[in-house]
């Protein structure tokens, strides 16, 4: 099995496409962090102006921490179109390549080859992640320093330096457990499709419509909106809330975790069943 998963994370890394997910990372992170670089002190001074009459602001607000809480905001859907370029054509790929026969002649079992290919794609999604972080936290502290965060949300917080480095790598392991969860969609759909555009496309108009839905104050939508995994992704920003929301942030990573389970499960089910023709 780890021989196989090795041979598909191999297949992954040997496509060129596989790699616009990372140069596009690398420039969403230069181009913010060069912008705050030329331009932040202005955009700070903007995001404070109602609150100068009110507090005194002291030390370096403009640090390495601030610019990576920015680029954790791409999450919303930048990331999950790069992860859908990749998971979508996990399945999909074997279908349009016509590789599938050859692929079981092999003595493995359908779901072995599924689980594999999952795995890698898992991979994939964690060291996209992992560069995202190494980058961001690397680049911002090299340009601006440390210092203490702060954070607008419903209420203002101001996190000491000391108490930072934590918070943030929490918010990027909860985004590996957010990113792997568009990842299974794609996967999903890549299982009932024969070529990758139909996945990457369908993953994300699922997200977008319901970021739409949730966003909209209707009954109707706040009964199911618990239920939507889209509603978890930005759940990273509990850990920029004092104190820390354990119950919220437990709930987010079961309801998230339920729905790679679900997609996984189905995904297997219908490859199990598949007529494979090619």
């Amino acid at each position: 099995m780890l021989h196989l998963i090795q041979i598909e994370v191999f297949k992954i890394f040997k496509r060129s496409r596989s790699y616009i997910g990372f140069i596009a990372i690398a420039a969403i992170v230069l181009v913010i962090e060069l912008a705050l670089y030329l331009d932040g002190q202005h955009f700070l001074d903007m995001a404070v102006q109602n609150l100068k009459d009110t507090f005194s602001f002291d030390g370096n607000l403009l640090n390495g921490y601030l610019a990576v809480f920015i680029i954790l905001n791409s999450l919303w859907i930048h990331i999950p179109f790069l992860i859908a370029l990749v998971a979508g054509d996990l399945l999909a790929g074997e279908a349009a390549s016509g590789t599938f026969k050859l692929l079981l002649t092999r003595p493995i079992s359908r779901f072995q080859l599924v689980l594999a290919k999952f795995t890698a794609g898992l991979i994939y999604t964690l060291s996209l992640i992992l560069f995202m972080a190494v980058l961001s936290v690397g680049l911002g502290v090299f340009l601006f320093g440390k210092g203490d965060l702060m954070v607008v949300q419903n209420t203002i917080y101001i996190f000491s330096q000391e108490d930072v480095g934590w918070r943030i790598a929490s918010a990027f392991a909860f985004s590996i457990l957010s990113m792997t969860t568009v990842a299974a969609l794609a996967f999903l759909f890549s299982a009932f499709a024969d070529n990758s555009i139909g996945p990457i496309i369908g993953t994300m108009a699922v997200i977008i419509a319901l970021f739409i839905f949730t966003s909209i104050d209707l009954s109707i939508f706040r009964a199911i909106k618990p239920y939507l995994f889209t509603n978890y992704l930005g759940a990273w920003r509990l850990f920029f809330e004092e104190p820390l929301n354990s119950i919220k942030i437990t709930r987010a990573s079961l309801v998230l975790s339920f729905h790679i389970l679900l997609f996984f499960s189905i995904t297997a089910f219908h490859f199990n069943r598949k007529d494979i023709l090619t």
